[in-house]
């Protein structure tokens, strides 16, 4: 069986940020048979369809590294109820221009963490709205919603909390069991 590429995308750009560190973790939690890379979002300028027939190369190579993977993982931090605003920025750069979406039937998870009780809820349901017009299927259980991050993650940045390792395990398998019926 072919190898099954996962982009996990980092929806915040914060050097220490727990939705980094959560995809960091999926990387050592990723099934047999699949492998995780991860892409920061830096260097993305800020959307404008005046030059999108003529996109910047952070987002040509942003776009070269969607259209290579099998499937997405995101990570979305939640600012004000919703997703971050660069990652709403790339989502719509690589949608882009009109009929030449990277995104066009790639299978995607959702998951996310915050020092919230609520672990990104709210920017994770919003992110789905977002991905539906997208053409993008979903994984949708488990959903994984790291809340109270300093609980979950070591002063090393490691995910420590077992059950939520086994929650984003869940979630991987399932995202591979999603690209390779689709695939």
């Amino acid at each position: 069986m072919d190898e099954i590429i996962i982009l996990g995308i980092v929806g915040s750009l914060r050097k220490d940020s727990y939705n980094r560190l959560a995809l960091k973790a999926a990387q050592e939690l990723v099934p047999d048979g699949a492998v995780l890379s991860l892409v920061e979002l830096h260097g993305i300028p800020v959307f404008n369809q005046d030059t999108e027939m003529t996109l910047p190369a952070a987002v040509l190579e942003f776009k070269r590294q969607i259209l290579a993977a099998d499937a997405i993982l995101f990570a979305t931090t939640e600012y004000n109820y919703s997703v971050s605003g660069v990652l709403k920025n790339a989502i719509d750069w690589a949608s882009r221009p009109y009929g030449e979406s990277a995104w066009t039937g790639k299978p995607a998870a959702v998951m996310g963490a915050s020092t919230g009780s609520l672990g990104t809820a709210r920017a994770q349901y919003h992110l789905r709205q977002i991905l539906v017009t997208l053409d993008m299927p979903m994984v949708n259980q488990p959903e994984v919603m790291i809340g109270n991050t300093a609980q979950h993650f070591d002063q090393d940045g490691r995910l420590t909390d077992e059950p939520t390792r086994q929650f984003i395990q869940k979630l991987l398998v399932a995202l591979v069991r999603l690209a390779r019926i689709i695939r």
